[in-house]
């Protein structure tokens, strides 16, 4: 596995280098052309999100191939090493069916791609996208679908987004990419497993079954503790950036503003996404600390909480059942 993943990452940002070398020659000299698009697989591939324009990519939002190239190399880096394995060995013939995991990685995968991209383009059809023609909308809807998820690069201003974009663009920040993957978030996996706890406690079912497959327990309890772990941490670091801001003497209607730029930066760091409304130069000392420290647990914080369930349990003392009423 440890040599699949050299060699897949060398395979994929060569290919994605290349694609992007020859579209930039068109703009720059040889050296800086094969220098951007280098670093733009790299970072691409990596969900790192980082680019060398001072506009990430939005002088190219029309861009067919540089678009389709780094949409590519993102879905790649973040579906993860294992079911990019699966693939790879199913489509050699050597393994008969995906596992579990790769089976609901590819499909939450896809369904939310479509779901962002969809819920995107009514949203801004008005807005910041009224003016485009009809297929750079189309791309700029599905490549800020599929870059909120975990990546960080823009085709559009993400300050000029309207509330219910921007609120989409949380929910796909704080789900992220899948695990084992090079994405932050609570992950594919345990978004999906949410949706079908609930949908089965409605239907009267205790156990949660996928592809004729039934769910182990722990792993749901597993899953229930990285969201909500992770929403917690998430309001306490956004607490901490109202707290500390510098602008305490601003009217309500402003705070408020401040408010849904404060709640975006927490979540595109827990995500390690890159995102922002354009309010990271203008956080404190204080504020960039809490920032640092949400992007540290937000990219180790779910892993580590996943893996302390596999260390030794002391079994505790069994009293008698007594029922609560809760709703």
């Amino acid at each position: 596995m440890i040599k699949w993943v050299f060699v897949l990452t060398l395979i994929v940002e060569s290919l994605g280098t290349v694609i992007l070398f020859l579209r930039f020659l068109a703009d720059f000299s040889p050296g800086r052309a094969f220098y951007l698009g280098l670093y733009h697989a790299v970072s691409a591939f990596n969900n790192c999100g980082y680019s060398l324009f001072s506009d990430s990519l939005m002088s190219y939002r029309g861009d067919w191939i540089i678009n389709f190239t780094v949409m590519l190399l993102i879905v790649l880096g973040g579906i993860g090493f294992v079911v990019q394995y699966e693939l790879y060995q199913k489509i050699r013939g050597r393994q008969k069916r995906l596992s579990l995991h790769s089976k609901i990685v590819l499909f939450m995968t896809g369904v939310l791609i479509l779901g962002g991209a969809t819920f995107f383009y009514l949203f801004e059809v008005n807005q910041t996208i009224k003016n485009m023609p009809l297929s750079t909308g189309i791309l700029v809807s599905f490549f800020q679908s599929i870059t909120a998820r975990t990546s960080g690069f823009n085709t559009v201003d993400i300050s000029g987004l309207t509330n219910a974009t921007l609120l989409l663009l949380i929910i796909l920040m704080f789900i992220g990419a899948s695990p084992g993957s090079t994405g932050g978030g609570i992950k594919t996996t345990s978004f999906a497993l949410l949706m079908m706890m609930i949908w089965n406690r409605l239907r009267g079912c205790e156990q949660v079954n996928l592809y004729s497959r039934t769910v182990p327990g722990e792993i749901l309890t597993r899953t229930l503790a990285i969201i909500f772990t992770s929403a917690f941490f998430v309001f306490v670091i956004t607490s901490v950036l109202l707290l500390w801001n510098n602008e305490t003497g601003l009217p309500p209607t402003q705070t408020r503003q401040l408010f849904v730029e404060y709640l975006f930066e927490t979540v595109s760091a827990f995500g390690t996404v890159g995102l922002s409304m354009n309010v990271t130069p203008k956080l404190n000392d204080v504020q960039k600390v809490a920032v640092i420290i949400m992007m540290f647990a937000g990219r180790v914080g779910p892993l580590t909480l996943a893996f302390s369930w596999y260390s030794r349990r002391k079994k505790g003392l069994t009293y008698a059942e007594e029922s609560v009423m809760v709703g």
